[in-house]
């Protein structure tokens, strides 16, 4: 069988009449009748890129950015506590890192959930703006068909020319048994934004308002928790220690064109009242 809403899989086989696969990288058993698990999906795509199963463009590059091999239950969320190497840090449920990063004695005491996960989209330059109701519509009907979220979870869908932005909102106590999650609903959406889709058949998800197809240039996600991130301001000492550099060198620089300025002022003095007094001398003899 085929696992539709899942490429990066192997040994498909039907069972009960149902397509049951093993994600490629960790062997859990996935239900291709819905989406998968981010944790997993990111754990198929590490593995993928390291050993060059998938097909590359000859120009291709990997972007690593917020990619990392992660460790997954046997449910496919993702542990709290996520390490490379000797280092360490404790993640929320869409696998984001909420926490400083520090040596494996880390101590992660629980997954935090991710409440709301804001989508925000920059649609290409244009003469005129798309029309708020129809493009309310569309991204409320594909999250629903295509992701399979139930509507009850998309909070708002907003433009604001040219910007569109989408809320996800889904606490623990809301989500309800067989609901999809909206962490893996926000990963499979912004890789089919990025033509990197991961259903079976490739085919990204094509904007389109009105008849009228809409390119999107910029695709940003945040993560809203129920518990506050724990980043300390030792994160931002780089930052700050660059920023007091550029102060003190612009001061530095300002002391030294002010001397120089003093100086040539002072010589230009000088050899007036020098020429005044040799003037004066003269007029005497």
């Amino acid at each position: 069988c085929v696992c539709e809403k899942n490429k990066r899989v192997t040994n498909c086989r039907l069972e009960n009449g149902q397509c049951r696969c093993d994600a490629i990288g960790s062997g859990v058993t996935v239900d291709c009748t819905t989406l998968t698990s981010k944790c997993l999906l990111m754990k198929a795509e590490v593995m993928g890129s390291k050993s060059g199963r998938r097909e590359k463009p000859k120009d291709a590059f990997e972007d690593t950015d917020g990619l990392y091999d992660p460790e997954c239950e046997n449910s496919g969320a993702f542990k709290a506590k996520q390490c490379n190497g000797t280092t360490c840090w404790c993640v929320n449920t869409a696998g984001v890192r909420r926490t400083d990063k520090h040596d494996t004695d880390l101590k992660c005491n629980q997954l935090v959930r991710t409440m709301w996960i804001i989508i925000e989209m920059k649609h290409a330059e244009r003469d005129a703006p798309l029309n708020a109701e129809s493009l309310k519509k569309f991204f409320t009907d594909t999250i629903t068909s295509r992701y399979q979220l139930n509507g009850r979870y998309i909070a708002s869908v907003l433009y604001e020319k040219p910007y569109i932005t989408i809320d996800l909102k889904q606490n623990s106590s809301d989500k309800s048994f067989g609901d999809v999650d909206i962490a893996d609903v926000a990963y499979y959406f912004e890789k089919d934004i990025k033509g990197q889709s991961i259903f079976h058949n490739n085919a990204g998800l094509n904007v389109s308002i009105d008849n009228e197809p809409v390119k999107l240039e910029k695709t940003v996600v945040y993560y809203v928790d129920e518990i506050a991130p724990e980043f300390s301001m030792k994160s931002l000492t780089p930052g700050l220690i660059a920023v007091i550099v550029v102060v003190v060198i612009a001061i530095v620089a300002a002391i030294v064109v002010l001397v120089l300025t003093r100086r040539r002022k002072g010589k230009y003095v000088k050899a007036e009242v020098k020429e005044m007094n040799e003037m004066h001398r003269g007029l005497n003899a």
